[in-house]
C-alpha cells in the first residue's frame, strides 16, 4: 500500500498522452495556493506547469484572461486583461499587462496554451487572487498560518490511574479539550504536556531543552476549551534586532508536544475528548514522496519530510523551540529541503529577505545569503527577489571588504581582519563538532565558501544582465580557487589543511572544497579518500556538506552507509531517542541542550531527492533537468520531486549483472540530461523508451544522453556478463536478487 501513491502519479501519462496540453498548478506571485494573501504587485506575474507529461511536447504559444468576475470569464469577455495568442514557449513569471488592477478586491484569471503541433488547449481552471489596499511595487509574500486538528493515535491509563495521551508525531500547538455537555459541575484540572514520554508518562524531566509543562486550571461549563501555555521568555521576546520570531497574536501561545498525561479532571477524558491543534504553514504532504527497497531509508525520508513541515509553525524558518530565531546556515538547508517537499518557494523568499535585513553573526552564515539568493533563483527561475537584494548581496553579504590584495581570498581573523567588520568565524557548531579544526586568520572553511560565492555571483550577475559584473566575479573566483589550492592543498598528504600556517587537516577543511566543485580533478580520490576517513566528525549541519560531497565523489554507498547506519551520530539514533521531528544534534551527550525540533537536521530530506533520485535544476527554473541518479546498492528506488513546471519523478531498479532500468518522467516545457553510472556504459545493451541510442561518456565514466525532450521515459541497460566479467563486478549494487524479486516495484 505504501507504493500505491507514486503508481497512481505515474499513470498520469497513460491518461492524458491523448489529450491537449492543458495548464496545471497555476500560481500568481509565486503564490500557488491562491486567496489566502493579497498581492501587492501592480503588475504581478502568472505561471504555470502541466502534469502532462507527453514525449517531446511544448507550449508554443499562451492565452491569459483576467477579470473581476468569472462571469466576465465564461462570457469570454474579461474586463480587465486579454494578452491574446502570444506565440512563447514562456510558461513561468508572465507580467500583467492589463488595466489598472482595482486595490481591494478580488482578480480571476486563466490561461490556455498551444502545443507543439498548434493545437489549442482546453482553459485551465480559474483561478483567484486577492490584491493590497495599496498596489505598487513587487514584495516577498507569506500565507498565513494554518491550524489542523489532531485526534490522539493512542489513550490508555497507566498505573497512577492517569489518562496517558499520545497524538502520534510532535506539533508546536496547544491542546483542547472537549467538555461534553453531560458535565454537571467544573472542577480543576492538572495536565502534563511534553514531547518525551517514559513509559506511559509524560516525561518530567526530559533533559536539555526538549519541552515539558504542567498545567493547571478549572473548567467552568460545557464546550472547547483551550489549555493555557505559560510563555516561555527567551522565544517570546520580541522587539529588537536578532529576537525570536512571535506568532501573531491570535495564535497566543505554542508549544512542541507530542504526549498528553491528564493527572485530574472533571470529566473522563477520552480520544473524542481531547485534541491537538497543530500549527504550521501551508503544506501540501502528497506533493512529494520516496520509496525504496531499503526500509530504514523510507523511515528517514518520512522522519525528516514531516520535520519539515512541523517546524514551519513561526511562518520564517527559524532554529528550534529553545529561541525561534532565524539563522542563515539553518535557513538554507531548511530552502532546499521544502523545494524537494512542496511546490512552495514563500517561506523560502521571505526568509531569505528577512535575514538579508536581520543578518545573525557567524562568518559562514552571511555567506549562507548568497547561497540562499542562488537557490531561490535556481529552483524559482524568478529574478525579482535577487534584483532586490542583489547590491547588498555584493556589498554585505560576499565579504569582498575582506579580500587581501596579494591573493584574493578572505582574511577573517587575526590583525589583519577588517576592522569593526563584526566576523567571527564558526565552522560547525556546537564547537565540539569541528573535527579538532585550527583556526587561522586566512581559513579554509571560509574560504570555499567564498569561492563558490563569487561563482553564484557571477551567474546571478549574468541573469540581471550585469554582463561586466558577472565577468569579474568569474575573474574573482578563478583567482580565489586557485590560491585557494595553491594555499591550503597538501600534496604530500594529499589533503587540505585548516589555514594558512596550520598542521591540522580536519573534515571541515576537505568536504567542502570537495562538494564545492574547487579540488582539481587529478586530486579528487585522494581528498575523496581523505574525507571518507575522517567519518560523520561534523554537525548535523555539516552533514549537509558531507554527503554532498561524497555524491559528488561517486562515493555513494558510502553516503547510503552514513544516512542509515545505527550510530549515535545518525538518524537511527535521532528516531529511536523518540523524537518525531530532527533534533538539533545528533545526541544529547553531543549538545547537552539541544532542542528536538530543529529543521537543520533533516538533511536527507533534501539529499534524496537531489542525489539519490538525481534531480537538481541545470537551468533557472527547471528548464533543463539534470537526471543523476545514484542509488548505490539500493535495489530500488521510487520518486516525485515538485518542481515550479510540475513534479519529476525517478524509478530505478537493478540486478548486478543482469540489468540496470531508469524510469523518469519530467514535464512539458523542459529537457534533461540523463547521467548514469559508469558501469552502464562499461558492459552491456544500452536503450532509450526500447530502442538503441549513442551515448557519450563523460570525464567520469558516466553515460551521459543530453537534451531528452519532456515526457515518461525508460532506460535500460542489459548486462552482458562475458563483457563484465565475473557477475557484479563492474556492475555495482548486491550480488543478491533476492530481495529485488521479493519486492513490489511500481513498474
Amino acid at each position: 500500500m505504501r507504493y500505491s501513491y507514486l503508481a497512481a502519479a505515474l499513470a498520469v501519462t497513460v491518461v492524458n498522452a491523448v489529450s491537449a496540453l492543458t495548464p496545471t498548478d497555476l500560481m500568481c506571485e509565486l503564490l500557488a495556493k491562491t486567496g489566502l494573501v493579497p498581492v501587492t504587485d501592480a503588475a504581478p506575474e502568472f505561471s504555470w506547469g502541466f502534469k502532462d507529461a507527453r514525449p517531446g511536447d511544448y507550449q508554443r504559444a499562451y492565452q491569459i484572461q483576467a477579470a473581476t468576475s468569472t462571469a466576465f470569464l465564461r462570457a469570454g469577455k474579461p474586463d480587465l486583461w486579454d494578452s491574446g495568442k502570444v506565440g512563447s514557449s514562456q510558461s513561468l513569471f508572465v507580467t500583467y499587462a492589463g488595466a489598472p488592477l482595482p486595490a481591494s478586491s478580488t482578480v480571476f484569471w486563466r490561461v490556455r496554451v498551444w502545443d507543439r503541433r498548434g493545437k489549442q488547449g482546453a482553459w485551465s481552471q480559474t483561478m483567484a487572487f486577492a490584491t493590497a489596499d495599496e498596489l505598487g511595487a513587487d514584495t516577498p509574500l507569506r500565507y498565513p498560518l494554518t491550524q489542523k486538528q489532531v485526534k490522539p493515535v493512542r489513550v490508555v491509563t497507566n498505573s497512577l490511574g492517569r489518562v496517558f495521551v499520545d497524538f502520534g508525531r510532535a506539533a508546536f500547538g496547544w491542546v483542547e479539550l472537549l467538555t461534553p455537555p453531560e458535565m454537571q459541575r467544573g472542577g480543576a484540572f492538572t495536565l502534563h504536556l511534553g514531547e518525551k514520554a517514559n513509559g506511559l508518562s509524560v516525561d518530567a524531566k526530559p533533559g536539555g531543552t526538549i519541552r515539558y509543562a504542567k498545567v493547571r486550571g478549572a473548567l467552568t461549563r460545557p464546550g472547547v476549551y483551550r489549555v493555557p501555555l505559560e510563555a516561555d521568555k527567551r522565544n517570546t521576546s520580541g522587539g529588537k534586532e536578532g529576537s525570536a520570531i512571535l506568532l501573531p497574536p491570535e495564535f497566543g501561545v505554542v508549544m512542541p508536544f507530542r504526549y498528553v498525561e491528564i493527572e485530574e479532571c472533571p470529566y473522563p477524558v477520552t480520544a473524542e475528548t481531547i485534541r491537538q491543534i497543530a500549527v504550521h504553514y501551508p503544506f501540501d504532504m502528497q506533493a512529494a514522496a520516496f520509496v525504496s527497497s531499503e526500509k530504514v531509508l523510507d523511515q528517514i525520508y518520512s522522519f525528516c519530510k514531516y520535520s519539515i513541515k512541523a517546524t514551519t509553525f513561526a511562518g520564517v524558518y527559524v532554529d528550534g523551540d529553545r529561541e525561534r530565531i532565524p539563522y542563515e546556515a539553518d535557513a538554507y538547508i531548511n530552502q532546499l529541503c521544502h523545494y524537494c517537499l512542496d511546490r512552495e518557494f514563500t517561506i523560502a523568499r521571505y526568509s531569505h529577505e528577512y535575514l538579508m535585513a536581520h543578518p545573525t553573526w557567524p562568518t559562514e552564515w552571511k555567506q549562507h545569503s548568497v547561497m540562499m539568493a542562488w537557490a531561490d533563483w535556481m529552483y524559482t527561475g524568478n529574478t525579482e527577489s535577487l534584483a532586490r537584494q542583489y547590491d547588498r548581496l555584493k556589498a554585505e553579504k560576499t565579504l569582498e571588504f575582506a579580500a587581501r590584495a596579494s591573493d584574493g581570498l578572505l582574511v577573517t581573523g587575526g590583525p589583519s581582519a577588517p576592522m569593526n567588520s563584526g566576523l567571527r568565524d564558526i565552522t560547525d557548531w556546537p564547537h565540539g563538532e569541528r573535527d579538532g579544526f585550527e583556526f587561522k586568520p586566512v581559513n579554509a572553511v571560509v574560504n570555499a565558501f567564498y569561492c563558490l560565492n563569487l561563482g553564484q555571483m557571477a551567474e546571478m550577475a549574468e541573469a540581471l544582465g550585469k554582463a561586466a559584473d558577472a565577468s569579474e566575479y568569474r575573474s574573482k573566483a578563478d583567482r580565489a580557487t586557485k590560491a585557494f589550492n595553491a594555499l591550503f592543498y597538501n600534496s604530500e598528504r594529499g589533503c587540505y589543511v585548516d589555514g594558512e600556517g596550520a598542521v591540522h587537516a580536519s573534515l571541515h577543511a576537505n568536504m567542502l572544497p570537495l562538494a564545492f566543485g574547487l579540488v582539481p580533478e587529478s586530486e579528487g580520490a585522494r581528498v575523496a579518500r581523505f574525507v571518507k576517513n575522517r567519518g560523520m566528525a561534523c554537525s548535523v549541519y555539516g552533514a549537509q556538506y558531507l554527503l554532498e560531497a561524497l555524491y559528488e565523489a561517486g562515493l555513494e554507498e558510502y553516503a547510503l552507509q552514513l544516512m542509515t547506519r545505527d550510530d549515535p551520530r545518525g538518524w537511527v539514533n535521532m528516531m529511536r531517542s523518540g523524537s518525531t521531528i530532527t533534533l538539533e544534534a545528533w545526541d544529547i551527550k553531543f549538545k547537552p541542550n539541544l532542542d528536538w525540533n530543529h529543521a537543520w537536521g533533516a538533511v536527507p530530506a533534501n539529499i534524496l531527492p537531489r542525489y539519490v533520485m538525481g534531480v537538481r535544476p541545470l537551468e533557472a527554473g527547471f528548464g533543463k533537468i539534470l537526471i543523476r541518479p545514484q542509488v548505490a546498492s539500493l535495489e530500488a528506488i521510487q520518486g516525485i520531486m515538485p518542481t515550479v513546471r510540475g513534479p519529476v519523478t525517478v524509478g530505478v531498479r537493478q540486478m548486478p549483472g543482469e540489468h540496470y532500468k531508469v524510469m523518469f518522467e519530467i514535464p512539458v516545457n523542459t529537457t534533461a540530461r540523463l547521467e548514469l553510472p559508469a558501469f552502464t556504459a562499461a558492459c552491456g545493451k544500452f536503450t532509450l523508451n526500447g530502442k538503441g541510442m549513442p551515448y557519450a561518456v563523460d570525464g567520469h565514466g558516466r553515460l551521459v544522453l543530453d537534451n531528452v525532450p519532456s515526457g515518461s521515459h525508460v532506460a535500460y541497460w542489459e548486462c552482458k556478463e562475458a563483457r563484465c566479467g565475473s557477475k557484479g563486478a563492474n556492475c555495482g549494487g548486491r550480488t543478491s536478487g533476492a530481495g529485488w524479486r521479493a519486492w513490489v516495484p511500481f513498474f
